[in-house]
Parts: C-alpha cells; sequence; structure tokens
C-alpha cells in the first residue's frame, strides 16, 4: 500500500532533499580539497577496500553504484590514470574484468577518510538545523535497515 503524500510528507521530502544537497555539496567540496577525490571516487575505493581481495567485478561494483555502465568505465579508467585502481581480466569469467585497489589507492583512502569523517560531523553540527538532521538521521536508519536487510537476504548459509 502506498502511503499518501499529504502536504506534511512533502514537507518533509523537500526538507531532506534540500538539507542533503546542501549537505553533499559541501562534503564533497571538502573532500576534493584535501584529498583530490570526488564522492564517486571515494565511494568506489570504500568499496573495493571492504571486497575480498579488495576486487569487484564490474557488474558486481555497478550493482552497488548509481552509476550506468558507461560512467563506470569513465569512472575506473579516469580512476585507472591516477593509479588509485586496476582494471584486470577475471579469473572465473574471461570475458568479464575486475576493478582492483591498488597500494595507492589503499594509501589515498586511508589519508582521505579520516578527514571525510570529520567533515561529516562539521557540517552535521554546523550547517545542519535540529530539523534537518533529524530528518537525515531518520533516513539513514531507515536506509541502514533496509541495506542490512538485504545483505542478510543475500548471504547464503555458507557466508553466515
Amino acid at each position: 500500500m502506498t502511503e499518501s503524500l499529504t502536504p506534511e510528507r512533502m514537507a518533509a521530502w523537500r526538507a531532506y532533499i534540500e538539507a542533503s544537497q546542501r549537505l553533499f555539496t559541501q562534503l564533497e567540496d571538502d573532500l576534493r580539497t584535501a584529498s583530490e577525490l570526488s564522492f564517486a571516487d571515494y565511494h568506489v575505493l570504500v568499496l573495493l577496500s571492504e571486497a575480498p581481495g579488495q576486487r569487484l567485478r564490474m557488474g558486481e561494483l555497478a550493482s552497488r553504484l548509481v552509476f550506468s555502465p558507461s560512467r563506470l568505465t569513465y569512472q575506473i579508467t579516469s580512476m585507472q590514470k591516477r593509479g588509485l585502481v586496476a582494471k584486470e581480466s577475471c579469473p572465473e569469467d574471461r570475458r568479464g574484468s575486475e576493478a582492483v585497489l591498488t597500494a595507492a589507492g589503499l594509501l589515498t583512502l586511508r589519508e582521505a577518510a579520516p578527514h571525510h569523517l570529520r567533515s561529516v560531523r562539521t557540517h552535521l553540527m554546523d550547517d545542519l538545523d535540529d530539523a534537518e538532521i533529524a530528518c537525515l538521521t531518520r533516513v539513514f536508519e531507515r536506509l541502514g535497515r533496509r541495506l542490512r536487510a538485504d545483505r542478510d537476504a543475500s548471504s547464503t548459509p555458507a557466508d553466515k
């Protein structure tokens, strides 16, 4: 059953969108200043750092990001040129390829992560009012629950 969009719900969504746009714009500016990484770069590095063997098949990486296949190819190529990732053929499927985190990529991520976390805390405290923080918190908690449920549902019994 779809919830109706009452004026109050519309106002809450509008507040969420405006707060998140303002927050993410400032966070990306801080990330670029500190490490010359975009959010997309940072997200790819985080996903690869958490993957077994620090590598992911391109299809798996695409499924975890909100990129189109052509955008992902451009992103990985750009990151390859900077030495942050490598692209290798997939051992299980010679037609496929994997993105692999390089030592330089891991070092860049390690240097950027503490600054990014400080930036998140700073902007949450300084740039958003209490209502915006509460709105973002509710959305992120709901998203976290959904992601954990999806992860648990997709885990095989051997993984548990």
